[in-house]
């Protein structure tokens, strides 16, 4: 007879059981306290064990002094020229919400992602207090971008946003991540359901500080002819883990699904997706690039899931790494999952150094060493920039690549 032995629990566990039982969410602290955090035993975390990598998780935060702490707030980290700006300060939605034409936005109670078996969605359902829910109903020229902070003393966060994009409408989305320079846990959520011939650009960009925690979960449901664009962007915190999971249910959806990771020196940071086309006729080119630099860590796990019934499925992963430094580590984990038998889909990865023919081509002209790896780099990365058509919201992701590079 097998024996079963308790799991060991650490500093971070213990505190996020009693987080969740001070809310009453009894089934998800059981959850933790039988199984623990997720440890590479678990293939979805398999290259980011949260037991070892979240050492604490600070107290929850006190509401009571967000809109103090919002006044007090200093400068974005970045701004989009010309966006409409709604803000989330401590997972907190404003009352005095405001949108362009054609945008209905309100708050809600609670989390906002479907149940699924993964402890960081379980968790932001049970502690996220409040959703902001946007509804585009006619193509918008103008971006939203909505800024998630978290400020004051250190902090454990959960905050929700719901989008829904109306039939034949168009918008595009950055969400921005940031807050002060200290050790916050941010566990964010975001739903985002697209209408027939809906088109979405998405861009999530985390700036938090090098000390904090950043965990958000991207879920997208496409209907026929929706078209999506994604860009996940990792440039700040410590620790930082997106987990993206986009559903193709209308044929003719299409998704671009792609993403960054930049790491230095102690950083770690881990886009992962789990994609499911769930009917015919649809197509999607996921593309995940990730730069090393010190001791950092940048990880990309894909797995495409093609239903039985999901015929003439058209879909390539592929994943990139380059890496600065001999320290450096970039884990690549693709998959296909197939079960129609009529589909052209494959995946592929690569992983290198800057390429040293290049470099002597470039040196022999005259460019100094330094300013020839930043040409090649950025030269590496313009493949997921180029396609961000707003030029406002492009040239702000390039001062977020370009701010990286030199080390800001």
């Amino acid at each position: 007879m097998a024996v079963s032995f308790p799991v060991r629990l650490g500093p971070a566990e213990n505190t996020l059981i009693e987080q969740l039982k001070s809310v009453g969410a009894d089934a998800t602290a059981e959850r933790i306290a039988v199984a623990g955090l997720p440890t590479r035993r678990v293939e979805a975390y398999h290259y980011t064990d949260l037991k070892t990598l979240l050492r604490a998780v600070p107290p929850m935060v006190d509401g009571s002094a967000t809109l103090e702490l919002a006044l007090k707030a200093g400068p974005l980290p970045l701004q989009v020229a010309g966006a409409h700006h709604i803000a989330i300060t401590n997972g907190l939605v404003p009352s005095d919400l405001s949108a362009p034409s054609g945008v209905t936005v309100g708050r809600a109670q609670g989390g906002v992602l479907s149940t699924r078996d993964d402890i960081l969605v379980h968790l932001n359902g049970a502690l996220a207090k409040q959703s902001l829910a946007l509804t585009i109903e006619r193509s918008l020229d103008q971006v939203i971008q909505i800024d998630h902070r978290i400020e004051g003393e250190a902090a454990h966060v959960a905050d929700a946003l719901k989008i829904f994009v109306a039939d034949g409408a168009a918008a595009t989305i950055v969400e921005v991540f940031s807050g002060s320079e200290v050790a916050h846990v941010g566990n964010h959520a975001t739903y985002v359901a697209l209408g027939k011939g809906a088109n979405l650009t998405h861009v999530t960009v985390d700036l938090s500080a090098k000390a904090s925690s950043h965990f958000a979960t991207n879920e997208y449901h496409l209907a026929e002819d929706a078209q999506l664009r994604t860009l996940v962007i990792h440039a700040g915190a410590g620790l930082s883990r997106t987990h993206l999971f986009p559903r193709y249910e209308g044929a003719g959806a299409h998704g671009n699904i792609t993403g960054m990771n930049l790491v230095a020196d102690g950083q770690h940071a881990d886009i992962t997706m789990d994609a499911a086309h769930a009917v015919p006729h649809t197509t999607s080119q996921p593309l995940f690039k990730s730069i090393a630099r010190g001791r950092g860590k940048a990880v990309v796990q894909g797995r495409l899931v093609v239903a039985r019934d999901a015929q003439k499925t058209d879909a390539k992963l592929m994943s990139q790494g380059l890496m600065l430094s001999d320290e450096a580590e970039i884990l690549s984990k693709p998959e296909l999952e197939i079960y129609a038998d009529d589909v052209v889909c494959g995946h592929g990865s690569t992983c290198g150094k800057l390429d040293e023919d290049s470099m002597f081509y470039l040196m022999s002209r005259g460019i100094p060493q330094a300013e020839a790896e930043t040409m090649l780099v950025r030269g590496f990365i313009e493949e997921v920039l180029d396609p961000i058509e707003d030029e406002a919201l492009s040239e702000a992701l390039h001062m977020v690549v370009d701010g990286w590079l030199l080390g800001k």
